[in-house]
């Protein structure tokens, strides 16, 4: 399990702790708690009891209903749960929600993440890493602060590949330099903006005995040939965007049908298939690629002074993970990334407003043998 707590207002200190083969079946799960800012105590509470009710509603069903072990083929990959694994890396989320126009550009809320540089240790299924967002990895401050609560698990049981998601970012800006803003040297930016998103992801693996996503994801296992897997299964969501105007800026409104709305609420579920598959050449280099299409029923609000609209429609969600470096024994060097992509409808515009979310991280580790 991965616990991130940040210390510092202009910083995201962290300690990550990471829990595998939870109630002996097998999970990998990465819960992440990242702090960018201060919180006041009433919305600290708030947050904090959405989280721990969002991490327990995530582990009954695994507490209660135990997987039957699975024995994974050697020919394919291996594990290793008895070494300890040393790691060195860097991180950057990202995050933004796109409102179409009509006529011009389209608006883009973007979130201006910060890349951090960590460190941390694996032995017998249990991490503890620590990462910070270092001055001299994070000058730009023209794009103005994001802070909030940003919690993420993604479990890998060896039948199943799951993610849950709980984030709640304050202040986005609009790039590039110049539009809707004061100035053509200055960005746009709304410290009032607010995007709130809860979903879980959950698709069958059924290849879990030659194909690992650990292997690809988190490091901890070898995928020596290459092998992949059909999924299936489905998401659902939930998401608020709003703010204390209209989301439209007032300079830019005349191509915007939205404008004057200044809250957007959505649900969506759906089912998907897809596939993944890891490439391995020559037993140690490997690129990774998984993507699962979701055909979702959404329900779709938009909120303004003249009233409160909704819709109903059909619209796609994509949830992608994937990776590519060096992996062994006792090394891997490799680049991975995961995140999802959601499409809604509102009755203001017939085209879509658009939400991708996810994290991109560059990592070196090394498998110590501990056991002569």
């Amino acid at each position: 399990m991965y616990i991130f707590i940040n210390y510092k207002k202009e910083t995201a200190a962290v300690l990550q702790l990471q829990l595998q083969n939870f109630n002996r079946i097998g999970n990998h799960l990465h819960l992440f708690l990242i702090r960018e800012g201060m919180y006041k105590s009433k919305q600290m509470k708030k947050h904090t009891t959405a989280g721990m009710l969002f991490i327990f509603a995530a582990l009954i069903p695994f507490a209660v209903q135990a997987q039957g072990k699975v024995t994974n083929d050697t020919n394919y990959y291996e594990t290793y749960p008895n070494k300890l694994t040393t790691r060195l890396y860097l991180s950057q989320k990202y995050l933004k929600f796109t409102i179409p126009s009509t006529s011009q550009k389209d608006i883009e809320y973007k979130a201006n993440t910060k890349m951090n540089l960590g460190m941390g240790v694996t032995y017998h299924n249990f991490s503890l890493n620590v990462f910070y967002g270092f001055a001299f990895l994070n000058k730009d401050t023209a794009k103005g602060e994001t802070k909030g609560l940003d919690l993420q698990l993604h479990l890998y049981p060896r039948k199943w590949a799951i993610d849950l998601l709980a984030v709640f970012p304050k202040g986005y800006y609009l790039g590039p330099k110049g539009y809707a803003a004061t100035g053509p040297n200055r960005y746009y930016y709304r410290p009032d903006v607010k995007l709130s998103l809860m979903g879980v992801s959950a698709y069958r693996v059924p290849n879990k005995t030659k194909f690992s996503y650990r292997a690809a994801i988190t490091q901890n296992e070898w995928q020596k040939r290459s092998a992949g897997s059909v999924l299936y299964g489905g998401i659902a969501y939930y998401g608020t965007v709003k703010g204390d105007s209209s989301l439209v800026p007032k300079s830019i409104q005349g191509g915007f049908p939205q404008r004057g709305i200044t809250n957007i609420n959505f649900t969506a579920l759906g089912a998907g298939i897809g596939y993944a598959y890891t490439l391995v050449i020559k037993k140690h280099f490997f690129i990774t690629a998984s993507a699962v299409g979701n055909a979702d029923l959404t329900f779709t609000s938009e909120e303004s002074a003249g009233g409160k609209h909704r819709k109903v429609s059909i619209g796609p969600t994509i949830i992608y993970k994937g990776a590519i470096g060096y992996n062994s024994s006792t090394w891997n060097i490799s680049m991975n990334g995961l995140g999802s992509a959601l499409w809604t409808k509102g009755e203001a515009s017939s085209q879509n407003y658009y939400l991708p979310t996810g994290a991109v991280r560059l990592v070196i580790s090394k498998k110590i043998n501990l056991k002569k």
